[in-house]
């Protein structure tokens, strides 16, 4: 019951009303006397000159430099309306100061990144994706999904959607590596701040700024409707926006009061990274009794496997014997738990007869068993699992992007998608805010962003929950129908079609498309 009451609650939240210098700072933050001329933040007297010259401001601190609250500084960074704002970065991660090196011959990191097309356009824009081409990454344009029953299985090709490719998987590393070498190279006015968010205080009265899009003085007035962020180090700031781009247990939500909906999964997934004999350009998806399994190309002779299954087995999978590992692995991508899906109840001739000409050409590809796993090239890694959604993503002076709003089953890899989404939305929002002179922190031009990706995200977590729950099922009638389906999808080209354009990015639910 209590599920049900989460969930109805989650659906409900469905229909929400639509400077120019660089700055890199680890050791002290910039003062407004180190601020450009240009600065929205001017000074109006020598009383208040030295008062502000204690308490650095900006248009905008984004707490969380991961892969997400950075791609939003760059993206804010690249567009000519917004790349004039002066940006806080707080994160303790000592990679923001240090930008360690990455060698092509380091071995790979088990946290990887499916991006989609519509991430690699991002990408693209920000000037970040010519970064990812120098390191290692691999595009697939193939994707194979069954089941362990072997009634069926869905086999997805990038030509079925016209597309060039289904998405790349990326290291992590590579990909935050990537926006840190693109903001260096932007002339753009950030400061980071090597520390963690201590408390935030919030205006109490109305968020709209007399001055509208700029705060023209430093009066104490004008600081008054400011957000005010206390640094776990001492250090103090005012910003007009702060963004929470701080992961799955946010400071940022917690100090504004946004409550949360959700539930855990009781399931963890195990990630790590395998080696095979040839390279691999297809990613490869079994779902088991326990959870999926999956096995994503991320260059050269590796791959990355995520593994659901129950908190205990993953326990023992991340510290089995390594040869044990790899058998096991291999057990669960191949013929494992019950045989391969070569002869179909469903058969795709039969199928397909219902629907020529509307059938995909890979609908013909037989099936095929994925590369066997010779060596484990990485450490194993576990968490668990679990699904939740911010109630709002918008309050006084504060936003919430990525997993501080959201979090997602694994299972098809949409969860980093969704904060880069996130980013795109927000980034345009701000930036049409700029060019009507709103105050970009006001509630009512926020609530914009809201109604734009709260949408898009609830629906795609409905959709990931509902295969989550539909592959937890061990039952006759329902392996049937689930055989179906996937014998459905593969054959049926305009379903197809549209499954693989919304998983690339583009926010249209596959049967209303």
């Amino acid at each position: 019951m209590s599920r049900l009451i989460a969930t109805r609650r989650l659906a409900s939240n469905l229909f929400v009303p639509r400077l120019a210098t660089r700055t890199f700072c680890t050791d002290a933050p910039t003062k407004l006397n180190e601020v450009p001329s240009g600065s929205q933040f001017n000074k109006e007297s020598k009383e208040d000159e030295g008062f502000m010259n204690d308490v650095p401001q900006h248009d905008i601190a984004i707490v969380g430099g991961g892969m997400v609250g950075m791609a939003l500084a760059c993206s804010l960074a690249s567009m000519p309306l917004t790349k004039h704002l002066s940006i806080a970065i707080i994160d303790s991660n000592p990679a923001l100061s240090n930008r360690p090196v990455i060698k092509k011959d380091d071995p790979p990191d088990p946290r990887v990144s499916t991006v989609t097309p519509a991430t690699i356009s991002l990408f693209k824009d920000i000037g970040a994706w010519e970064y990812v081409e120098q390191h290692r990454h691999a595009y697939f344009d193939k994707m194979q999904v069954w089941d362990y029953t072997g009634f069926g299985y869905t086999r997805y090709n990038a030509r079925d959607a016209d597309k060039d490719v289904l998405g790349c998987v990326v290291e992590n590393k590579v990909l935050h590596k990537s926006l840190l070498s693109s903001l260096q190279n932007k002339d753009f006015n950030n400061t980071i701040y090597s520390t963690r968010l201590s408390s935030i205080s919030l205006p109490t009265r109305s968020s709209v700024s007399s001055a509208g899009a700029s705060v023209s003085s430093p009066s104490s007035k004008n600081l008054a409707n400011l957000a005010k962020l206390d640094l776990s180090d001492g250090t103090s700031l005012y910003a007009k926006l702060v963004v929470g781009a701080d992961g799955s247990k946010s400071r940022v939500r917690e100090l504004a009061g946004i409550k949360t909906t959700g539930w855990n999964y009781s399931q963890s997934a195990v990630i790590c990274t395998v080696e095979h004999p040839m390279e691999n350009f297809c990613a490869w998806q079994r779902f088991l009794p326990a959870g999926p399994i999956a096995l994503l190309p991320i260059g050269d002779n590796f791959s990355n496997i995520v593994w659901t299954m129950s908190p205990k087995d993953a326990s023992n999978h991340k510290i089995m014997n390594e040869d044990d590992f790899v058998v096991a692995v291999n057990h669960a991508l191949d013929s494992g738990y019950g045989p391969r899906p070569e002869s179909r109840v469903f058969g795709g001739d039969v199928i397909s007869s219902f629907f020529r000409p509307d059938v995909t050409s890979s609908a013909h590809e037989r099936f095929e068993p994925p590369p066997k796993v010779v060596k484990l090239a990485s450490d194993r890694m576990a968490f668990p699992l679990s699904l939740m959604h911010a109630n709002q993503y918008v309050s006084k002076r504060v936003v919430l992007i990525g997993d501080a709003a959201h979090t997602v089953h694994p299972l098809a890899g949409q969860g980093v998608n969704m904060g880069y989404g996130d980013v795109s939305s927000l980034s345009n929002v701000i930036a049409d805010g700029i060019a009507v002179g709103s105050d970009i922190g006001e509630v009512t031009l926020l609530k914009k962003y809201e109604s734009d990706r709260k949408a898009a995200n609830i629906a795609m977590m409905a959709v990931l929950d509902g295969f989550q729950k539909a592959y937890s099922v061990d039952f006759g009638p329902v392996n049937i129908l689930r055989a179906a389906a996937f014998n459905g999808a593969n054959v049926f080209a305009p379903l197809k079609k549209n499954i693989i354009s919304y998983a690339s990015g583009e926010f249209k639910l596959p049967f209303l498309s």
